[in-house]
C-alpha cells in the first residue's frame, strides 16, 4: 500500500493529523484480513474519506472498507443494509469499529468510465428499484436541508473570479428560488442522495447498474435522476436526456427539467473549462 498516497489524500478531507491512521491502514487491513480469513489485493480507485481494498475469500471477490471516521463508516453500513432489498447497491457483510466488509461488484466499472454511458432505462430501473425502499428506520435528512446547505456552501464560491466570470449573484438567487419551489411540493421517497455516475457501477447482467456511497434523504424522486440529466450537457442534450428518463422512470418531465433548470448554475462550475457544456447549463438556468 502506498501510505504517502493515502495520508495524501485524506488530509484533503481530514487535516495533517489524519496521518498517524493512515500510517496504521497496512496494519488494519491484515488485521481484517485474519479476522475475516481474506486474501488482500490492491488498493482499489480512491475516496475522499475512505480506503478501499479489493480482497477475496476462497473465490469469493469482496472489498474491505476503513476509515479514520467510524461513525461516518458505520452510518454508511447501515444506510446500505437499508438499500438492501433494492437489489441494487453492495451487500454489507460484517463490520468492526471503523471498517466494513461489502461484496465487490462485479465488473465493477463506474459508469462515468463506461464507453457507452448507462442508456436512461437503465438509470431509471436503478432509480425505481432504489425508490421501493420505504422511508422508515433511519434519521434521514430531509431533501430541503441538504439543497439549503449546498446553496450555501457552493454558493461562497462566487466570490472566485473564474466563477463569477459566468455565474452572477442573480443566476444563482433565481436557481435557489426555483429549487425552493420544487421542495414545497415535493412527493416523499426515500433517495440515495447523491446519485451521479462516479456514484454507480456497472453490476452486469441480469443485475444491472449499482449504487454505491449513499447519502441519504427524503424527498423529490426527480432528484435522483437530475445529475444524470445534466451530464449530457454539451453532448446529447439535457432536455432529450431529461424527457426520456422522466419517461422510462414515470416521473414528470416538466418537474424534472424545472430541477434541471435550478441546479443547472451549480453544476456548471464543475464545467468552467468545457464551453459547450457550461453554455448549455447557463442557457438552462435563464
Amino acid at each position: 500500500m502506498d501510505v504517502d498516497e493515502i495520508t495524501g489524500r485524506l488530509s484533503l478531507r481530514f487535516g495533517p493529523s489524519v496521518a498517524e491512521w493512515c500510517a496504521r491502514v497496512p496494519e488494519q487491513a491484515a488485521d481484517a484480513a485474519a479476522r475475516w480469513d481474506l486474501t488482500l489485493g490492491d488498493v482499489m480507485p480512491p475516496g475522499a474519506s475512505s480506503v478501499v481494498v479489493a480482497c477475496a475469500r476462497g473465490d469469493e471477490p469482496l472489498a474491505l472498507k476503513l476509515s479514520p471516521d467510524p461513525v461516518f463508516l458505520a452510518s454508511q453500513a447501515s444506510v446500505l443494509r437499508h438499500f438492501a432489498p433494492s437489489g441494487r447497491v453492495p451487500a454489507v457483510l460484517a463490520e468492526a469499529d471503523g471498517e466494513v466488509l461489502m461484496e465487490a461488484v462485479r465488473p465493477g466499472t463506474p459508469a462515468d468510465e463506461l464507453e457507452t454511458p448507462p442508456s436512461p432505462q437503465e438509470w431509471a430501473d436503478l432509480v425505481t428499484a432504489l425508490h421501493t425502499v420505504p422511508t422508515g428506520g433511519g434519521p434521514w435528512l430531509s431533501l430541503r436541508a441538504r439543497c439549503e446547505e449546498a446553496y450555501a456552501r457552493i454558493g461562497r464560491r462566487l466570490a472566485d473570479p473564474a466563477v463569477a466570470a459566468h455565474i452572477t449573484e442573480r443566476t444563482w438567487t433565481r436557481a435557489l428560488s426555483r429549487c425552493r419551489a420544487l421542495l414545497d411540493t415535493q412527493p416523499q421517497v426515500l433517495l440515495h442522495g447523491d446519485l451521479h455516475s462516479g456514484n454507480v457501477l456497472d453490476g452486469g447482467a441480469p443485475r444491472g447498474l449499482v449504487a454505491i456511497d449513499p447519502r441519504p434523504c427524503v424527498g423529490d424522486p426527480c432528484f435522483d435522476v437530475v445529475d444524470y440529466a445534466l451530464a449530457a450537457a454539451g453532448r446529447t442534450g439535457v432536455t432529450a436526456r431529461a424527457t426520456a428518463v422522466a419517461t422510462a422512470s414515470a416521473l414528470d418531465p416538466d418537474r424534472l427539467h424545472d430541477w434541471c433548470r435550478a441546479l443547472a448554475p451549480m453544476n456548471a462550475i464543475a464545467y468552467l473549462d468545457d464551453e459547450a457544456a457550461r453554455t448549455e447549463l447557463l442557457t438552462l438556468a435563464r
